[in-house]
């Protein structure tokens, strides 16, 4: 299969349905309401404790804008939450070029949607590790994956998809959404999307730096091997 060269795409990109799972929680009270505002029309994924918290700030405007990432893959949350948005419909919706005829047909044939924007922050791994007593396994729990490749994906096409990993942003988002007709421009996307490989770098360095600190003694001593 051939590299595919990406030619031609739109500057300014409506946010027709975004993807929010996020550790940090604040700053959405405002966040959702007014960007539900900006596009009354819009689709709200979201995963576990996030979704709840959107369904409580939403209230009744939930039904209409608001649907589990379960119940649009098709796939349930496995147990603790192991694997909620590692699903091919989900990277489809985030990688997918608008003029290529290919990525529109696989769309269509998986019932798939281009996802605009996808609003994600990771487990605190460096709070974890700050505690006292911590230990190997208790960092390893808190390594996020599904956030990162989200991140990662998103970033990687910034041609149409925003990036958003900083709570703080929030407001400067939805000001350039107000003032653009609900769209973000490539100068927007691109910006993000410095700020959402920046930000996985560090994630990536502080659990890298963690494990190579780790003796392999320590790392044993929290388990009981098997044969």
């Amino acid at each position: 299969m051939g590299k595919n060269v990406v030619e031609k795409i739109d500057d300014q990109v409506e946010v027709k349905t975004i993807l929010v799972s996020v550790s940090d929680k604040s700053g959405l009270e405002t966040f959702i309401p007014q960007i539900v505002e900006i596009n009354p029309d819009i689709l709200i994924l979201s995963t576990g404790g996030t979704h709840g918290r959107i369904k409580e700030i939403l209230g009744a405007k939930a039904d209409q804008c608001l649907k589990q990432v379960s119940d649009y893959t098709g796939q349930p949350e496995t147990q603790g939450g192991l694997v909620k948005t590692l699903d091919f419909k989900i990277y489809l919706g985030l990688l997918t070029e608008t003029y290529n005829t290919a990525h529109q047909d696989d769309l269509k044939r998986t019932s798939a949607l281009a996802i605009d924007m996808v609003v994600v922050n990771l487990y605190p791994f460096s709070e974890t590790i700050a505690k006292p007593d911590v230990t190997c396994e208790d960092a390893r729990g808190n390594i996020d994956i599904g956030g990162p490749t989200m991140i990662r994906a998103a970033a990687k096409n910034f041609i149409r998809v925003a990036s958003v990993v900083d709570p703080s942003t929030y407001p400067s988002i939805l000001d350039k959404m107000k003032n653009n007709n609900g769209a973000l421009s490539l100068a927007d996307r691109y910006d993000l999307a410095q700020k959402a490989f920046e930000h996985t770098a560090v994630y990536d360095r502080t659990i890298a730096d963690y494990l190579f600190k780790q003796s392999n003694d320590s790392v044993k001593s929290c388990y009981q091997l098997g044969e």
